[in-house]
């Protein structure tokens, strides 16, 4: 019975890192070339090289070997590090509203008027 419970959690935390490292995959894939570069975070090819690695280890080997522990750290990079320099290149903030330079922390300051 425990070994049941223990290999449908392993089960269950590997379609996790699939779908992770798929998504990390799908999100480098769809970020602009020059974006890559002007956040200084090496090529838009080197990261589909790697996070495709990473997605096809992860759907060949189980959880539990080395190589998707190395791909599981490739994604975290991309996802901590790599994507939200790009959001912020990108503009891909949630919100709608774009401020203006002079905007301040309460709204757009207005030079005392």
């Amino acid at each position: 019975m425990l070994m049941q419970g223990f290999a449908g959690f392993m089960w269950l935390l590997s379609i996790a890192l699939i779908l992770f490292s798929g998504f990390a995959l799908i999100d480098a894939a769809t970020r602009r070339e020059d974006a890559y570069r002007a956040a200084d975070k090496k090529t838009k090819p080197f990261w589909l090289i790697i996070l495709g690695l990473a997605f096809v280890v992860n759907l060949i080997f189980n959880i539990l070997s080395f190589l998707p522990i190395i791909g599981l750290i490739a994604t975290i990079v991309y996802m901590v590090d790599v994507r939200p320099a790009l959001r912020g290149l990108s503009g891909g903030g949630r919100s709608s509203r774009r401020g203006s330079s002079s905007d301040g922390p309460y709204g757009p300051y207005n030079g005392g008027r």
